[in-house]
């Protein structure tokens, strides 16, 4: 049996401590896993695709067996060349599970190797999204809570300049 790579997707704009929690979690499951921070035209991010990287690359430390990487385009075209087919999902709450159950069967469809599984977070952390995280520091809110240290310091730097 070969080495279990998973792929675990998302804008992450910005990561919260769900998302960590996510990672960590999927990290003990397989051999490696790929963070894809996704690129999503539809959604007008705060922070670049760069910044987006390198804020989950300091946010995870250089913990073991995880990698970030940029996803632009088709997830199976992603998993193909990286040769990962998990899928690794994040479901909060009911309300996430219709739309993540139709992109799993659609990427199935797709790529029949692919396979999607679904971690919930740390209840602490169910409620959390980074839409939430981001209208809180906009409003000068503590968020010191949901999101890494890195990442208070990346809000602070953003919305002081608006």
């Amino acid at each position: 049996m070969g080495v279990t790579r998973a792929i675990y997707p998302g804008s992450f704009d910005p990561i919260t401590l769900g998302h960590l929690d996510i990672i960590l979690r999927a990290r003990r499951m397989f051999d490696s896993v790929i963070v894809a921070v996704a690129f999503n035209e539809a959604k007008k991010p705060l922070f670049t695709e760069q910044e987006r990287i390198e804020m989950v690359e300091e946010a995870l430390g250089g913990a073991p067996g995880i990698e970030v990487r940029l996803l632009d385009g088709l997830l199976v075209d992603f998993a193909r060349d990286q040769e990962a087919y998990v899928i690794v999902r994040g479901l909060r709450a009911v309300s996430d599970f219709e739309f993540e159950f139709q992109m799993a069967l659609m990427n199935r469809r797709l790529e029949p190797r692919l396979e999607t599984i679904f971690l919930t977070p740390k209840e602490d952390y169910t409620y959390l999204s980074s839409r939430i995280v981001k209208e809180v520091a906009k409003l000068g809110g503590d968020v010191r809570p949901f999101v890494p240290p890195n990442v208070v310091r990346l809000l602070k730097e953003k919305y002081s300049r608006e």
